[in-house]
């Protein structure tokens, strides 16, 4: 589970809801996310967790996607690329799943995979068992390792159950979100027991939703977790919201904090080895 020295850095850059009106800095067309994600590389990322964007809208068309991780491939072929199959937006399996069927060198090394419904401030990402297995079976048979999201710990322990049916493969990457309304809550007491609770052969990033990204960052950095970072969860640089953050001034900080914790960013490569990503051309 612990990474120790090397930091995974998980770039989040735009979500699926923030737009224009909450932040001219989110990234919104294909062209916006492919320069961000660029930039992100050229200081320092392992992975990037991408959501498709049309005219500024969610989108979940595989042609996009194509769009997007095409562009990001030009400059990175290491890169582990992640695409979103979040019900947040699009309940119909078929919209969420069609990503997962590119091919080549636009098929995504990772695809993520939220372990239960929940509840965010205005709306409810809806999960249900079936969707979740047929997603992940499509996963499986594609060859696209599932980035497995929990908000709680509920969501862990139906990871097991998922493990004991044995339709999860070690080894096993988590990102762990704390913070959310209706989930477990930005603190040491629910982070430790989230982190216990995470089944053997696990890797994982630590996320905070708002003001409580910096918080989990922080904290994971220090005892050698993983970090999911960017404007999908938080749009502010501070938590008193004077300023809105630039996705490059997010990553810039977590840089200095580890740095700071005498650590390094783990490369792409390093991960793609753990985790036993191969493309498909290799």
């Amino acid at each position: 589970m612990e990474q120790k020295n090397k930091i995974i850095v998980n770039f989040t850059p735009t979500g699926m809801l923030p737009g224009k009106a909450d932040s001219l800095y989110v990234p919104i067309s294909p062209v916006d996310i492919i320069a961000e994600v660029r930039e992100a590389c050229d200081l320092g990322i392992t992975m990037v967790h991408l959501h498709a964007r049309e005219d500024g809208e969610p989108a979940y068309s595989k042609e996009i996607y194509g769009e997007i991780i095409g562009g990001i491939r030009e400059f990175s072929k290491e890169l582990i690329i992640c695409v979103s199959t979040s019900g947040r937006v699009f309940s119909e399996i078929e919209k969420r799943g069609e990503v997962l069927d590119l091919q080549g060198e636009l098929k995504p090394d990772m695809a993520s995979l939220t372990l239960s419904s929940l509840n965010f401030n205005k709306q409810a990402s809806l999960n249900d068992p079936e969707t979740i297995n047929r997603l992940l079976a499509k996963m499986n048979k594609n060859n696209i390792k599932p980035e497995l999201e929990a908000f709680d710990p509920g969501m862990l322990n139906y990871a097991k159950y998922l493990i004991k049916k044995g339709f999860l493969k070690p080894p096993y990457y988590f990102n762990l979100i704390l913070g959310n309304i209706a989930c477990a809550q930005a603190n040491l007491l629910h982070l430790g027991l989230m982190l216990n609770d995470l089944p053997e052969n696990s890797y994982c990033s630590v996320g905070g939703i708002g003001d409580a990204q910096l918080k989990m960052n922080s904290v994971a950095i220090a005892i050698g977790l993983g970090v999911r970072t960017g404007l999908e969860d938080n749009l502010w640089y501070d938590k008193d919201r004077t300023r809105l953050a630039k996705n490059l001034e997010l990553l810039q900080r977590i840089h200095r904090i580890i740095n700071e914790n005498e650590k390094t960013v783990m490369k792409p490569e390093e991960l793609r080895l753990i985790l036993d990503l191969k493309r498909d051309a290799e």
